[in-house]
């Protein structure tokens, strides 16, 4: 049924009614026809776009790609300094978390490195073990191929991450048998330990260096000090001059008490008997002799009555200058011995290690590919593709 309009001119009893008219089919080339070309076209597309594609990738992961097996390692650097509670210690403590820190992300960068590369490449064939024939084209490594290549392909298979929060790394190595899997693991713990210890073994020779200097340049001083010392003595002949000022001294004043009493015991004889008696000789002897030992032994302790070249008091202003540069020397010496005793126990605190606390073994199941969560992401990637392609070709039919 329709409506069709009545003419302005017709009769007003006929204006109001309604003329059925038979129903017309449309003609063969309407609409109909293009729904079947819009429908074909989407089809032919969706099954290009779509169903190809995830076809393809479906028998690829399913039928050709080969299993790869993982190995999984969790180690972590570590500090052989103890911790204390104090503030001092805490303080160091965090310092020393940022120098763990700093140090972990060295062996990161290490693992994915070409160093690393050519450190296990001495060991194993990485070009054979990532071109095994069980594998397929496409995830195989094609030879021959350069080393920059082979670091890339590296990379690839070897995934190392810092965790920041406990500070862990964790390492995951893809191969295409278990055993070459587990071999390559245990290659890159073993390595990183060995850049572990030399980075320990730098760290503490950069602490003890200057420490080190330090007293070498004390020990030179002081043997300089004492080789002057000892050239001193041997040219004085004085091995002490205080020492032999002080027994000359000593001496001198004995025989200036043995000359006052000889001199004492001549002024009585000299009351009571003549003057050339032999008593009043030998004792006058006695007093000339013990006066010209006192002026001797006063001579060599002062220059006042003998050549400066004698004088005690002369070698004494040399040999003290030279006994105060030893006890510095002495001194510096300590000292310097204590800060590398101190140095090296801040060493000891500072030292690192390597702890793999997960260690590698072997895998029993290959966990890539991923066959069904690849195939799906394939096919939502391509659904994605078609309906956005869809909706663009739409777009652009409705504007024409």
């Amino acid at each position: 049924m329709s409506l069709e309009p009545v003419s302005p001119s017709a009769p007003p009893a006929e204006r109001g009614r309604i003329i059925r008219l038979p129903f017309r089919p449309p003609l063969p080339y309407s609409v109909t026809s293009r729904g079947r070309r819009r429908i074909s076209f989407a089809s032919l597309s969706f099954l290009l776009v779509v169903a190809l594609p995830t076809l393809l990738a479906a028998v690829y992961f399913f039928a050709v790609a080969a299993d790869q097996y993982v190995v999984e390692s969790r180690i972590a650097v570590r500090s052989a300094g103890p911790v204390r509670g104090d503030a001092p210690s805490l303080l160091r403590g965090s310092v020393a978390a940022a120098q763990l820190s700093l140090d972990s992300n060295i062996v990161v960068q290490y693992i994915e490195s070409r160093a690393i590369v050519d450190d296990i490449g001495q060991t194993f064939d990485l070009r054979k073990i990532f071109s095994r024939r069980r594998a397929d084209r496409l995830s195989r490594l094609s030879l021959p191929v350069p080393v920059e290549e082979l670091v890339r392909y590296w990379k690839g298979q070897v995934d190392a991450f810092f965790d920041t929060g406990d500070g862990t790394i964790t390492v995951k190595v893809r191969a295409f048998t278990p055993t070459d899997a587990l071999a390559i693991a245990r290659a890159i713990v073993e390595s990183s330990q060995r850049l572990v210890n030399a980075l320990s073994q730098r760290a503490r020779r950069d602490t003890l260096r200057q420490s080190q200097e330090e007293v070498r340049h004390a020990e030179a001083r002081l043997t300089q000090a004492l080789a002057k010392l000892r050239e001193f003595r041997d040219r004085k002949g004085v091995v002490d001059p205080k020492e032999t000022a002080d027994r000359t001294l000593s001496l001198a004043a004995k025989v200036r008490e043995q000359r006052l009493a000889a001199e004492a015991e001549l002024s009585i004889l000299k009351k009571y008997l003549r003057d050339k008696t032999p008593a009043i000789a030998m004792l006058e002897a006695r007093i000339a002799a013990l006066t010209a030992q006192q002026h001797a032994l006063d001579a060599e302790v002062t220059a006042s009555q003998g050549p400066r070249a004698q004088a005690l008091s002369a070698v004494m202003g040399s040999y003290d200058q030279l006994a105060a540069e030893r006890s510095f020397a002495e001194t510096a010496y300590r000292h310097a011995l204590a800060a590398l005793d101190r140095s090296r126990a801040d060493a000891d605190r500072r030292q690192i290690y390597l702890a793999d606390f997960v260690a590698p073994s072997l895998p029993q199941e290959a966990l890539y590919p991923r066959r069904w969560r690849a195939v799906g992401l394939v096919l939502l990637i391509a659904f994605a593709v078609w309906g956005i392609g869809g909706l663009i070709v739409q777009a652009v039919r409705d504007h024409l």
